[in-house]
């Protein structure tokens, strides 16, 4: 498949919804009790907006499209009801938690918040968990770490990790449904995130892969109840390692090969970017990487769906999104 580098979705705009968000990835339309998802090709990293990689939008959409089919099967709610686009998904209006919950199954890393730099950094403890001892980078952990974070209310704040205690202690979870207390509510939220993540480490294995890591949203829709939003491990939300060289690159102390936005944070380190400056390290991403991260990102839809990636555009978003609003009698 040709990459062009000219021919990337930036951005979009649609004046005709009763509301707008635009995040780091993704341009939300609310349309009555529907929110149309627009994803973009915007890649983010290290809490900066960095520039575009092609196809990322499209593929980052459709496997999460495919993880979510599967939700359905594990009988977990989640908000999507159609995707009318290759970068579009129409889901359920929700209540965003202001929590996002990770699910760790390697020491590895190379953000602050990552479990590696607090092994490193922060005597071994993430989120008020302490990690075992002896470990090197890239190891696998005794059990799943569940560390949950923090969202950005406003533009340059960064995700900050927080324990399982201060989700409640701190009443992040406060007022969102009358049908469930915090504490069931958190209960809850962290079971859906356990199966789902231990379904996701059989299926990647199932395609040569490790699910090493992974980033869960969710929301409370409008009957109170907990569902699943956002995306469901793709590349920009999970760390996918190749299984077949993993064990070969650990005992030669090299990284794994990865398939997902852990290479471009890489490279944009290698390139000269240090995380520990307060400097946008968006200057640091070149036109290789922008190119050898649209292949990988490509591939690893390949690999997980078995599937070739094809783009059908019949419409444009706009079109799409004039059909929405339309439907939506707005």
């Amino acid at each position: 498949m040709d990459i062009n580098l000219n021919n990337t979705i930036e951005k979009t705009n649609f004046d005709k919804a009763l509301s707008v968000h635009h995040g780091k990835v993704r341009d939300s339309f609310i349309f009555d009790k529907n929110r149309a998802i627009v994803v973009s090709d915007r890649v983010s990293s290290f809490d900066f907006i960095l520039g575009t990689i092609p196809f990322k939008g499209a593929v980052l959409n459709q496997i999460a499209a495919w993880w979510f089919k599967q939700l359905d099967e594990l009988e977990i709610p989640h908000h999507i009801i159609d995707i009318p686009h290759p970068n579009i998904t129409l889901a359920k209006d929700a209540k965003v938690l202001p929590i996002e919950i990770i699910v760790r199954g390697y020491l590895t890393g190379s953000t602050k918040t990552s479990s590696w730099y607090a092994y490193q950094n922060l005597d071994r403890k993430i989120c008020g968990i302490e990690m075992p001892a002896n470990m090197k980078k890239n190891e696998k952990f005794p059990e799943y770490l569940i560390t949950p974070t923090t969202k950005p209310t406003e533009i340059g704040q960064h995700d900050e990790n927080i324990s399982e205690d201060d989700v409640i202690n701190q009443g992040h979870l406060k007022g969102l449904t009358d049908k469930y207390t915090p504490e069931e509510l958190w209960e809850k939220a962290r079971n859906y995130a356990l199966i789902m993540f231990a379904h996701g480490q059989k299926v990647a294995a199932e395609h040569g892969l490790i699910l090493v890591d992974t980033k869960y949203e969710m929301g409370i829709d409008e009957d109170g109840e907990l569902i699943v939003i956002d995306e469901v491990h793709t590349p920009d939300s999970s760390r996918y390692w190749i299984a077949e060289t993993y064990n070969q690159r650990l005992s030669d102390g090299l990284e794994p090969q990865s398939l997902d936005k852990e290479f471009v944070r890489q490279m944009i380190v290698e390139a000269g970017y240090d995380i520990d400056s307060d400097e946008d390290p968006a200057q640091y991403l070149n036109d290789d990487i922008r190119i050898n991260a649209a292949k990988k990102y490509l591939d690893l839809f390949e690999k997980m769906t078995g599937e070739p990636f094809k783009v059908d555009e019949e419409k444009s978003i706009e079109e799409v999104l004039e059909e929405i609003s339309i439907e939506n009698k707005i």
